[in-house]
């Protein structure tokens, strides 16, 4: 399964086919005058669904139905649904000026005319620009309920395409990462021996030299052997405080779960996320603990790239 972004730009344009004198003009609650209808949604990240919608009026009882295919096909995300429908005419690219108009349009428009002129004297006549104007206007183009649906539907599969190519790019930046971020823990690694001995070693001679400046040299052989030894049960319990190699092989595990939830795929955002929060206390851990420059450096660098890998997983979904 893949990696889907919650970024994503997709639009249907569907032409409408004029009405024909039947019953399948009164077909939808829907209707509208115009030769094409469009149906355009955009997304972006947001931490869960939250749809919008920009809808005609006449269209506006379509919103729950339209809601029911967005979150069928989309789980998070901010939402926008914009429907418009184009108010010329037909989408036949002039048919509409080259079919003959029917008689009877011509019959009642010249009854119409000559109503109002008996009434009004000085009216001017109609041209014959306003003639095919007026039976342009009055040829109803439907536009059904379940084709404004099937637009959508094809609209959101669109989209989808669209989020899952953005998704497999964020996927690879992600992967990018967490090879680095490998390489940096396996960089960490050698130097843990090395770290706590020399700690060890520098303990070890400032609490002789601690002892040596209060009169350590002048006490009992037995003190001087207890001194010792609780000298190096210090030592070793520094050694601890400073040891990150549980840090480090829970950065592994982290690493290796991101891998497979990559892999794997579908709504892994929230998860990623989740682990994202933990690499990053991983890291301030290691900061915290670091008794080197090197260790010091391995860590604002592990932090930098969780900060690059927190930004491209907030827009997945």
């Amino acid at each position: 399964m893949s990696v889907y972004s919650m970024t994503g730009y997709a639009q249907a344009v569907v032409p409408v086919a004029e009405a024909r004198e039947s019953v399948e003009a009164g077909v939808a609650s829907g209707a509208a005058k115009g030769g094409a209808i469009s149906i355009d949604v955009r997304s972006v990240n947001s931490r869960f669904l939250d749809v919008a919608f920009r809808l005609p009026d006449e269209f506006r009882a379509l919103e729950p139905a339209l809601r029911d295919v967005l979150s069928s096909g989309i789980r998070r995300g901010k939402v926008e649904l914009r429907l418009t429908v184009d108010r010329s005419a037909s989408a036949d690219s002039g048919a509409g000026w080259l079919q003959p108009v029917p008689a009877a349009q011509l019959s009642e428009l010249a009854r119409m005319e000559a109503s109002i002129q008996s009434w009004m004297p000085n009216a001017a006549a109609l041209s014959v620009h306003e003639v095919l104007q007026w039976c342009r206007s009055t040829k109803p183009v439907v536009v059904a309920d379940e084709q404004v649906l099937t637009v959508a539907r094809q609209c959101i599969v669109q989209l989808r395409e669209a989020r899952e190519r953005e998704g497999a790019r964020l996927a690879e930046v992600l992967q990018v990462c967490v090879t680095k971020l490998r390489a940096l823990t396996r960089e960490a690694a050698p130097l843990l021996p090395q770290v706590v001995a020399r700690q060890q070693e520098r303990f070890l001679e400032r609490w002789a030299q601690a002892l040596q400046s209060a009169g350590g040299a002048s006490a009992a052989p037995a003190s001087q052997q207890t001194l010792a030894e609780r000298a190096m049960a210090e030592a070793a319990a520094f050694a601890l405080r400073i040891d990150v190699a549980e840090e480090l092989s829970r950065l592994g595990v982290h690493l290796d779960e991101i891998d497979r939830l990559l892999r794997v795929g579908g709504e892994v955002g929230k998860r990623l996320d989740f682990l994202i929060q933990e690499l990053h206390r991983e890291a301030n851990t290691l900061g915290s603990k670091s008794a080197a420059m090197d260790l010091t450096r391995i860590s604002v660098d592990m932090k930098v790239l969780i900060e690059q890998m927190r930004e491209q997983v907030q827009n997945l979904e």
